[in-house]
């Protein structure tokens, strides 16, 4: 049977041979060269015809020289094509061979697909890589299972492509590219191409690992620079005794020493609490793996100290030059401290990471600050002639209360002012209505944001209060018209911050934007004066960020709500201010009663809108009601409202709402925070909320 096979094998193989010469017609200069003979003859006929015409013997003679001729010629041609054409497959096919083993031994793996990407040519080098024998037959979805059919050439034009490929650990550039047979054919002298058509594809590997190990080797030895700041250093070493503080102040520099050394890194103390630190990139990523445990270990020392020490990085990564690192990791220190501290913060040119955040941040005793930023206001508002003032879209009582408080400052200097605000709602109608219509205030005291561009000049400033977002203010496009703003905000900074400012007083220890300008108030003018309706309304914005003076409230806090006491803010006025009806506290209590009590320490409800003026308001006193419930943590209340989903988060002391909210694109306070989210269901939303909550307490990040 083997002989048989190999006979049957031999004769298949001579038939297609000669079905193959049968096959080709000659063409271009071989063609013209073969048939040379044949169009001399016939150029010989056509001068014996004009010999008969000039003597008739002549080209009787001619005549038969022609017809020997083309018999000599004739026969010669049909004898010698088949012996020619047998030469030239015999050189092409040794001539074949001849690449085929070149290919087959090049080091560059390399195959050939047919055009619906099976494998139908390999070279050792290929089947070297891929661990496959020589006629492996399958389709390369099968070796590298993200190169489908559509990824590959095809008849639409696509005739290159290019994709990355992991294969065994190793790490290659796959290079596809589209090869045309009717083109090859056409660019031979002996084959005709009208008989040939489709397509093959070339693949090329390229072994890109020892080349990505070198890369990823040079970025980790890539230096980064950090900056170290101690929190509350002065607050630490007071409430320590006196001859004790320089060795807190010893083992706090052991601490970052000791900590950064481990990391074959450099750390130099700048000032008495500020620190340079040089790492490697490498040592950054074992930092972040760690989460930066630094902020847990400097709180571990204690001489006695009432008050843990707290620290707050900076690291600047990937910049172009270590300038540019440098002042990321500037960028980097001051969101951490505008932050609240305590806390580390990555800057790279893509993006801003965060890790810690945990810890309330400290209530400043001094209010020096307070004074220089008030002088520093009061210098730019005397500089300008007109004054705008804005808060965040829909208002709430520490916003408006916030711009009032700018409004007064302003009449008070004798500058025209303007509180910018599109539409006054439910939030803060009683509030507003205080001021319409009250012949103590101009008609233009509220204009729209049309207005307000209207009214932008080089000789206009701009505060901003309760907001350091552009795109959350009243107006972000005025932000581009007024080339002198300020910003007051009490909310923790994020990667978005409005730039450029003239002045910025951004603390999240405050408890309300309204206690920070009851304090500027103070400074700005001797013995100002306050009317009643703005203390009423600058009061009411700390009771209500306060929660009736329960969260986040401090000596300053009281202090400003004294101050605004003795200018004539009333309780009672205020009270009855943000009175409820009866629709609003049934939904409030619906909310509170149909809460899903999650891993037994998340309370989750939904808000109904339904009705309801200012729905998110009620949601967010909802989430403040949850709070009493024994065993919550943290309270999460979700509103549909106007195509979007309003959450509102609430904590006591155990859980920093701030950087879950954070996670799913909001912020706000370590006890207060929000989020916003577009384009999905009140479900969906629920379900993003405890993927988010279930993820980072698997990464223990609250």
């Amino acid at each position: 049977m083997d002989d048989r096979d190999r006979l049957g094998r031999s004769l298949s193989l001579c038939c297609e041979v000669y079905r193959m010469k049968k096959r080709i017609r000659l063409k271009g200069r071989i063609k013209t060269y073969i048939q040379f003979s044949i169009y001399l003859g016939i150029l010989m006929i056509a001068i014996d015809a004009a010999m008969f015409l000039i003597d008739l013997r002549a080209g009787m003679l001619l005549a038969g020289f022609c017809i020997l001729y083309f018999a000599i010629t004739l026969s010669h041609y049909f004898y010698n094509k088949p012996i020619i054409m047998n030469e030239l497959v015999s050189f092409a096919t040794e001539y074949g061979q001849i690449q085929r083993k070149l290919l087959r031994e090049m080091d560059l793996p390399y195959a050939l697909l047919d055009d619906s990407g099976k494998v139908i040519w390999t070279n050792i080098a290929f089947e070297s890589v891929v661990h496959q024998p020589k006629g492996y037959r399958k389709s390369i979805t099968s070796l590298f299972p993200a190169i489908t059919r559509d990824r590959l050439p095809d008849d639409t034009g696509v005739d290159e492509a290019q994709y990355e490929l992991e294969y065994e650990g190793n790490e290659f550039i796959a290079k596809f590219r589209k090869i045309s047979l009717k083109e090859m054919a056409e660019h031979s002298d002996m084959i005709d191409a009208t008989d040939y058509d489709g397509y093959l594809i070339a693949l090329y590997l390229y072994d890109e690992t020892a080349l990505h190990i070198a890369l990823q080797e040079i970025d980790d030895q890539s230096l980064s620079v950090g900056m170290i700041y101690l929190d509350n250093y002065e607050e630490a070493l007071e409430s320590v005794e006196e001859v004790r503080r320089s060795l807190l102040i010893a083992l706090i520099d052991r601490k970052v020493n000791k900590y950064i050394s481990a990391l074959d890194g450099i750390s130099k103390k700048l000032e008495k609490d500020k620190y340079l630190v040089i790492l490697r990139k490498k040592a950054i990523a074992k930092l972040q793996e760690t989460r930066f445990d630094l902020l847990e270990e400097v709180k571990t020392v204690n001489i006695g100290n009432e008050m843990a020490v707290t620290i707050s990085i900076g690291v600047g990564l990937d910049g172009l030059t270590y300038a540019q690192n440098y002042e990321f990791a500037r960028n980097a220190i001051d969101l951490a401290l505008g932050r609240g501290g305590d806390q580390a913060v990555i800057k790279t040119p893509e993006s801003i990471t965060y890790y810690g955040g945990k810890s309330q941040q400290v209530e400043k005793n001094t209010r020096v600050k307070a004074r220089v930023k008030a002088h520093a206001l009061r210098e730019i508002i005397t500089s300008k002639d007109m004054v705008l003032v804005m808060g965040h879209r829909m208002p709430d009582a520490d916003s408006f209360g916030a711009v009032v408080g700018i409004y007064r400052i302003a009449q008070t200097l004798g500058r025209k002012a303007h509180i910018v605000l599109n539409e006054i709602t439910p939030a803060i109608q009683p509030m507003a209505a205080l001021f319409q219509n009250n012949p103590e205030y101009e008609d233009d005291m509220i204009i729209g944001s049309q207005q307000a561009i209207e009214a932008a000049n080089s000789n206009a400033v701009l505060v901003v209060v309760d907001v350091n977002k552009p795109t959350l203010t009243e107006c972000p496009d005025l932000l581009r018209f007024c080339k002198s703003v300020v910003v007051l905000d009490h909310h923790r900074q994020g990667t978005e911050t409005i730039e450029n400012a003239t002045l910025s007083y951004v603390e999240p220890y405050a408890s309300s934007a309204c206690e920070m300008v009851s304090e500027i108030l103070q400074y700005t003018y001797d013995n100002i004066k306050i009317h009643p309706e703005e203390a009423d309304c600058m009061y009411s914005g700390i009771m209500i960020d306060t929660n009736n003076f329960m969260t986040k409230t401090g000596v300053r806090t009281f202090e400003a709500a004294a101050f605004l006491r003795r200018n004539g803010a009333d309780v009672t006025r205020v009270r009855k201010l943000f009175r409820e009806d009866a629709l609003e506290y049934k939904a409030k209590a619906d909310a509170v009663s149909q809460a899903e009590i999650y891993k037994q320490s998340f309370a989750i409800s939904i808000c109904s809108a339904e009705d309801l003026p200012s729905p998110t308001v009620i949601g967010a006193q909802a989430a403040n009601e949850l709070l009493n419930i024994r065993g919550i943590k943290a309270s999460f209340v979700l509103t549909d409202y106007q195509g979007k989903i309003y959450v509102s988060a609430r904590s006591i002391d155990e859980v920093n709402v701030q950087i879950i909210m954070e996670r799913m694109g909001g912020g706000g306070h370590m006890n207060v925070a929000a989020c916003q989210m577009e384009g999905v269901g009140i479900i969906e939303a629920i379900g993003a909320l405890k993927q988010t909550i279930d993820s980072m307490l698997e990464n223990h990040e609250i």
